[in-house]
């Protein structure tokens, strides 16, 4: 039997302890200091922007790709498993464009997603005034429309991944502190506020925390760069009833929650030298007036709750970070995916598999 832990419980963690609770011969132990999903996972919005991201080859596609072909099923495998309904909005992102010069780009990119079985449309105005009422901005020239993309609640989507693989035979070690690790010639112990544990194999998917816990073994440096957001309420909502994709443009989501409730966001606040990043309340104002000007009718909508969290961002290396560290095979790095955690943690949990096996 071999034993693996995994340190931290935000949603890439979470994937992971779920994939490798069904291997047999396999028993896995997840630790956090916290509970699940109360790191950067909380700070997300749950956006997953891969068919229509811009990416079209190596791995940022490639892990995109394998994320995208198996959220539904995922999703569908989850709610049977767990007895328990994620929030799952199947209706696509609707980008809006403020540049006809980029047409003959998003041509090509149409293309080459249909070339392997994706869908992409290019709107005009009268069609996206058509399906988007609630979009009134003279800037915005059309839009891209992908309907195989998705948004999803982080929070429940992670909490289910926990249950799901607790009742495959996941030990949850929550509240408890893992002070340092240490590679042996045949296994990792890990000294913690409970005791001494050691283990097969170990994966690290602490976020921003995983940093302290290498530094002996293996340069990361991990910026912690944050995002503010609102999530706000309108009587009647925005737009069509029926028809409640996810918007973005100018860097802003405005992503249906439903019941009239929908999340505006989010900002991207770089740290200090000294990676130091306070919330600024007028980022957080700027970020509302831009999200009117696209959507006027969101100036009349009450303001239900602000919120902040930090995304660790790789200093030198692309995100995110997987690899086994140098010298010792038995610690894999699942960690600083900065902006994508909730859109890569199915790939990245088939890759961990990989590098485990």
């Amino acid at each position: 039997m071999k034993s693996v832990a995994i340190i931290g419980s935000g949603i890439v963690g979470s994937a992971i302890a779920f994939q490798l609770s069904k291997i047999d011969g396999v028993e896995v132990t997840i630790f956090d200091r916290h509970f699940p999903a109360s790191g950067s996972t909380g700070a997300a919005l749950g956006v997953l922007m891969g068919v229509i991201s811009r990416k079209t080859k190596g791995r940022a596609w490639r892990f995109r790709q394998a994320s995208m072909r198996g959220y539904d099923s995922l999703i569908a495998e989850l709610e049977t498993v767990t007895e328990v309904t994620i929030p799952y909005n199947r209706q696509g992102i609707v980008l809006l464009r403020f540049d006809l010069e980029d047409q003959e780009r998003w041509e090509k990119l149409i293309q080459k997603r249909a070339e392997a079985s994706w869908q992409l449309e290019l709107w005009d105005t009268t069609k996206l005034r058509q399906e988007c009422p609630q979009i009134e901005n003279e800037q915005v020239v059309g839009a891209i429309y992908s309907p195989q993309d998705r948004q999803v609640n982080p929070t429940i989507l992670t909490e289910s991944l926990v249950k799901a693989a607790q009742i495959q035979g996941l030990t949850c070690r929550f509240g408890v502190e893992v002070k340092k690790i240490t590679p042996t010639a045949s296994q990792v112990q890990l000294d913690t506020t409970e005791g001494i544990f050691s283990y097969d194999q170990l994966v690290l998917s602490a976020g921003l925390g995983s940093m302290a816990l290498v530094k002996d073994y293996e340069p990361l440096h991990l910026r912690p760069v944050l995002g503010q957001a609102l999530r706000v309420k309108l009587p009647n909502g925005l737009g069509n009833s029926q028809f409640q994709p996810v918007l973005t443009g100018n860097d802003i989501h405005i992503v249906p929650l439903g019941a009239g409730e929908y999340w505006v966001g989010a900002t991207v606040e770089f740290p200090d030298e000294e990676d130091v990043v306070i919330a600024q309340e007028g980022l957080l104002l700027a970020l509302r007036e831009n999200a009117i000007a696209l959507c006027p009718d969101l100036a009349k909508a009450q303001v239900l709750e602000t919120w902040s969290g930090k995304r660790p961002r790789p200093e030198g290396r692309s995100a995110p970070v997987i690899q086994q560290l140098p010298n010792y095979p038995q610690i894999i790095l699942a960690t600083g995916h900065y902006r994508n955690g909730v859109l890569l943690a199915p790939a990245t949990a088939e890759a961990v598999v990989e590098l485990l096996y």
